[in-house]
């Protein structure tokens, strides 16, 4: 199983996905969102249409890694958001990939130091 790290940074694609895309597809996705995060080591998130199938693309420091995931039942949540992409922070990647809406979790409140 993926472990959803908080030191890497998540980016939801908000858009419907192909899902025939290999790494070099998913990539060009990437860079034409992103530019220069392609290998800072953060996490890419893309769904299919129907949302019953996952893709994470990540940097590995020597290369990229594509984690797949197909649902049996049931399908993922996309978040309602305006074209493009979506920062995540990794509980809400986690979240998500759980099958947890976003929309129904409340936050508590807590300290964040400035950075």
């Amino acid at each position: 199983m993926l472990h959803l790290s908080s030191v890497r940074h998540y980016y939801l694609y908000t858009e419907v996905c192909d899902f025939r895309k290999g790494f070099e597809g998913l990539c060009n996705l990437v860079m034409e969102r992103f530019g220069e995060l392609l290998t800072s080591g953060s996490v890419f998130i893309f769904f299919n249409r129907r949302r019953d199938r996952v893709k994470l693309l990540c940097w590995e420091g020597d290369g990229f890694a594509i984690y797949y995931k197909r649902l049996e039942t049931g399908t993922y949540e996309r978040p309602q958001m305006s074209w493009g992409t979506r920062p995540l922070t990794a509980s809400e990647a986690h979240l998500l990939l759980s099958g947890i809406s976003l929309s129904s979790v409340t936050y508590r409140k807590r300290y964040l130091a400035k950075a």
